[in-house]
């Protein structure tokens, strides 16, 4: 006699390599609850390319994603990549170091593999929204300009960077420059052999003679987070010459340099078609006379406002959206689009 089949709505399960090495029990727990209640596909990807593969293959399976935020990120970049964004919700089943679940934390993602699970199954489906840049890429979290101070590296390990790329790159055809899809360079630093002892001896004494030099000639502000020799750390500076536009308002202009601009998308709340945006400015010690009299510096509180459409433009400069640093542009307009994708979440009590 067969066994019965969970006659729940068929699944795609999607196992994150990361998940499956840092807490197999936790993933084993996942698997065994989406399997109890529905037919499941399971998919272990190695590569964003199997990952693709398989969502592009899915059917009329819903896809679940187990792993951390950067799992959860890819698998809505590649949906969007296909045009099939809109077409299903999808569910996350968290699991991994805690620093790497903040998005999921926000959004109201239970942190519990065994509620998570169950919520994947009988949950309910949550419009969210998106920020879309105007050379195609998106952003579901938060974009950060980094403009001075101390920028922390990536919480995550190295070997997390493992979707921070684009598929249609993977034969080495894919430029730099500009594009939404460029990573830390951390795939191009172990390429070009920056993993060797030379060649950390070598970039260790280039950095240690170009320092002086870069402070010297105020060059200093123009490293990126992403740029070799970086180390995730930027010198404190005077901050980034950048005009700040949100609907169409002035939040600042060349004549006063920012620290720093933010745009915040995720909320544990339904979105509204608006973006939180925050200017932050630099401290009052780094400051010119002159922009002692417009009123920049620690004394300025960050100005906040919220938006359906962001503009940026300026000086050459990097951002980072979500886990992605792209760069270097000079001009990049993100607007909200609503309601872009679900998301399967606990019913509400």
């Amino acid at each position: 006699m067969s066994a019965q089949q969970p006659a729940g709505e068929p699944l795609l399960v999607v196992i994150d390599r990361t998940a499956r090495t840092v807490d197999g029990e936790s993933v084993r727990i996942a698997r065994d609850v989406l399997c109890a209640g529905a037919r499941v596909k399971l998919c272990l990807p190695e590569t964003p390319e199997e990952m693709e593969r398989a969502l592009a293959r899915r059917g009329r399976r819903r896809p679940v994603v187990v792993g951390d935020d950067r799992a959860l990120l890819a698998a809505v970049r590649t949906l969007h990549r296909l045009r099939e964004l809109q077409r299903d919700a999808l569910a996350l089943v968290p699991v991994g170091p805690h620093q790497a679940l903040a998005l999921s934390r926000t959004l109201g993602v239970p942190q519990d593999a065994v509620a998570a699970a169950r919520a994947a199954l009988a949950g309910e489906e949550r419009n969210l929204d998106l920020l879309q840049d105007d050379s195609g890429g998106i952003v579901v979290g938060a974009l950060r300009i980094p403009g001075g101070g101390r920028v922390p590296a990536p919480a995550v390990p190295v070997e997390a960077d493992r979707y921070d790329r684009d598929p249609a790159e993977a034969d080495g055809s894919g430029g730099g420059g500009t594009g939404a899809g460029r990573t830390d360079g951390l795939f191009d630093r172990a390429r070009d052999g920056w993993w060797s002892p030379v060649g950390r001896t070598a970039r260790t004494v280039a950095r240690s003679l170009g320092a002086p030099l870069l402070s010297l000639s105020g060059l200093v502000g123009a490293v990126g987070p992403g740029s070799p020799g970086s180390g995730g750390v930027l010198p404190q500076h005077r901050g980034h010459r950048l005009r700040v536009e949100a609907d169409g308002v002035l939040l600042a202009d060349l004549d006063r340099p920012v620290r720093q601009v933010s745009l915040s998308n995720a909320r544990p709340v339904p979105d509204d078609g608006l973006v939180e945006v925050t200017v932050r400015y630099p401290s009052s010690s780094l400051r010119t006379d002159a922009e002692q009299e417009t009123g920049g510096g620690r004394g300025a509180s960050p100005t906040r406002v919220r938006a359906r459409a962001v503009t940026v433009s300026g000086r050459d400069f990097h951002y980072r959206a979500d886990t992605v640093v792209a760069g270097p542009v000079r001009s990049r307009t993100w607007t909200v689009q609503p309601g872009a994708w679900r998301l399967t979440l606990p019913r509400a009590s």
